[in-house]
């Protein structure tokens, strides 16, 4: 993954990070900050080890190097 696929994932969630600043419950802000981050979180991580296979029961090697 690049510094620029990594940015435009960022940006396509900004809107929804601004629309978090009209809540007035700050438990509602902190679930809804939340559950974009991980959101965001699964698709670099996604991003960064290699593309998804079309089926999801298919098994593939880690292609990371570990470092072991």
């Amino acid at each position: 993954m690049t510094k620029e696929e990594f940015l435009w994932l960022a940006t396509e969630e900004w809107e929804r990070l601004e629309a978090l600043k009209s809540e007035t419950s700050f438990y509602e802000y902190e679930k809804g900050f939340d559950l974009i981050w991980v959101e965001l979180g699964q698709k670099v991580l996604e991003k960064s080890i290699s593309e998804t296979s079309k089926d999801r029961r298919k098994k593939n090697k880690l292609r990371v190097d570990t470092g072991l």
